[in-house]
């Protein structure tokens, strides 16, 4: 096993888990590493777009390119929060109550299509998300480490889905898109199809030890003084922007920082930068910030504001 604990070997390490993710999901080098990104620093991620662009697919294939245990969901209207977390059943042998876990109980868990879930389904997935444990019963069990879901939903059809609150979309450090491929890429999509190739096919190139070890190299990472107050800036900036009702809480500030670590750990450095941040703060405060129905009408998005926070606050520089 390969010892994660220097730039060098991060960054090998990284590569040869995003490359192995690049041979099923081609063009989307930077959805990628964003990907990757949040399961390195420890957060939950949201895909959210149309069908059809590989959605499903990168999950899929961020979980078999790594030797970790994942399990995937199928949202419906009727999926109760007992076929998520687990549920406890009496024994008649042992006369006991025994509990039976869900497929939340796994490193990567793919909630397809999440949206299409009730609200008490979904909040289900609210303690876990946080803490990294289920309660049932009375009794607490935690989740394996490391542990991330990765959530997507379809923003176009909304017949039978139920829009996720706040408090659960805070909960996902990001938030982020595939994206149509360009047409070269799509033609060699057509022509990877011919030939065979699909997830099936991805190799785990990465130890679940040697995971957990670039989990923690991550957080010895440095983060200056001023990198906190550039990104507290930003989010006030977003709290009392026009059009915005509900500004980027406290727990997205933390998210940001945690992300960068991980951009900046990629990037073979051991302290963040003001780019990082730049880098990530679509992507992991956007979804946090709830327009006003008007702003929404006119076409402002919460993504706008990101931007407009990006340029309206200074970026700090080191002092010489």
């Amino acid at each position: 096993m390969t010892s994660i604990d220097h730039p060098t070997t991060f960054v090998e390490a990284f590569n040869r888990w995003a490359m192995q993710v690049a041979s099923v999901i081609q063009g989307k080098d930077a959805t990628i590493r964003e990907a990757l990104i949040c399961f390195l620093c420890g957060g939950h991620l949201l895909i959210e777009d149309v069908p059809g662009l590989g959605k499903t697919t990168l999950a899929r294939s961020i979980a078999a390119s790594a030797q970790v245990d994942w399990n995937r969901v199928q949202f419906t209207p009727d999926l109760l929060p007992s076929d998520v977390t687990g549920i406890s059943i009496w024994n008649q042998k042992t006369t006991e109550f025994e509990f039976r876990p869900g497929p939340i109980f796994a490193n990567i868990v793919l909630a397809d299509e999440i949206n299409r879930a009730s609200a008490k389904t979904q909040s289900a997935l609210l303690e876990v998300m946080e803490e990294g444990r289920v309660s049932i019963d009375a009794t607490t069990y935690s989740v394996p480490k490391p542990f991330i879901v990765i959530a997507t939903e379809n923003p176009i059809d909304l017949d039978g889905t139920y829009r996720l609150p706040e408090a659960q979309l805070d909960r996902f450090m990001m938030k982020i898109s595939m994206g149509y491929p360009s047409p070269e890429v799509e033609a060699n999509i057509l022509r990877a199809e011919r030939n065979g190739a699909s997830v099936a096919h991805a190799k785990p190139v990465l130890t679940i030890e040697e995971l957990r070890a670039m989990v923690e190299y991550v957080k010895t990472v440095e983060v200056a003084p001023i990198i906190d107050d550039y990104v507290v800036a930003l989010a006030t900036y977003s709290r009392g922007a026009a059009g915005v009702r509900l500004g980027a809480s406290p727990r997205g500030s933390i998210s940001l920082i945690r992300a960068a670590r991980a951009s900046a750990a990629v990037a073979g450095r051991n302290f963040v930068t003001p780019e990082d941040i730049k880098q990530l703060a679509v992507a992991v405060l956007a979804h946090r910030i709830i327009m006003k129905p008007e702003s929404e009408m006119s076409g402002l998005t919460s993504a706008d504001i990101v931007r407009q926070a990006l340029e309206a606050v200074p970026v700090p520089r080191r002092a010489d």
